[in-house]
């Protein structure tokens, strides 16, 4: 298709193995990487740790693979939204680690920035926070957040050309981007490819530097609709 960066879902995903660290972008619904997800669920990969703003609600996102017993650890700032996700937790059978979620974002962005961790106040009088590293800087005293990496990231951008630049859409623009650059891979799912130089220079909301694959799908579910996409040049 005239980018060694365009991949099928199949051959996308084939790479990501059992046991993988996975970033899964997404807001709720808006900017989850549906198919990339449903591949997952289909190649059969397990023992999941899985990074998500949230729990995603029951028959959609990353609740497919918690329901098909596909995920051992969760890392998510909400998950009231998807009460089989609590009730697995509530017994033992599914860890999640709960952050709220500016901390989760800037753990993230720490790994994507090459940094050991983050320095917040937050939460120092949980009883969780007793394990915590502690330091002190101007008679304040913080906790340490290590850094937070994936093996892999899953990406929804409503538009990318063909050097893996990309386009982001309202909510998806939240974690989406911070994502991609905390990874060792990056899959990117799309509904439009366009040739380079499509998109203007200020409007990239991610440069290419950081997309490894491109896959192109042409519909998102009802609640996206049908999306058009730009005949690829060869």
């Amino acid at each position: 298709m005239g980018s060694s960066k365009i991949f099928s879902v199949g051959e996308a995903c084939r790479s990501i193995v059992d046991g993988a660290t996975v970033l899964v972008g997404g807001f709720g619904q808006p900017g989850t990487p549906n198919s990339l997800i449903r591949q997952l669920l289909a190649q059969g990969t397990k023992q999941l740790t899985l990074v998500k703003n949230d729990a995603s609600e029951p028959g959609l996102g990353i609740s497919t693979l918690i329901e098909a017993g596909r995920v051992d650890r969760l890392i998510a700032s909400h998950v009231g939204l998807n009460p089989l996700a609590v009730a697995l937790m509530n017994e033992g059978r599914l860890k999640i680690d709960i952050y709220p979620q500016g901390i989760l974002a800037e753990k993230i962005r720490a790994g994507g920035a090459g940094l050991g961790g983050i320095l917040t106040d937050i939460g120092l009088h949980l009883d969780s926070s007793l394990a915590a590293q502690l330091v002190e800087i101007g008679g304040i005293r913080y906790k340490v957040e290590p850094a937070l990496r994936g093996n892999v990231a899953l990406i929804h951008a409503e538009r990318a050309d063909e050097m893996g630049n990309l386009v982001f859409a309202k909510t998806a623009y939240n974690f989406n981007p911070v994502m991609a650059m905390a990874a060792d891979l990056v899959i990117v799912e799309t509904a439009e490819i366009v040739p380079p130089g499509a998109i203007g220079p200020d409007h990239v909301h991610l440069p290419g530097a950081f997309v490894d694959r491109l896959v192109l799908i042409e519909e998102f579910g009802p609640e996206y609709g049908v999306l058009k996409h730009h005949a690829l040049q060869t």
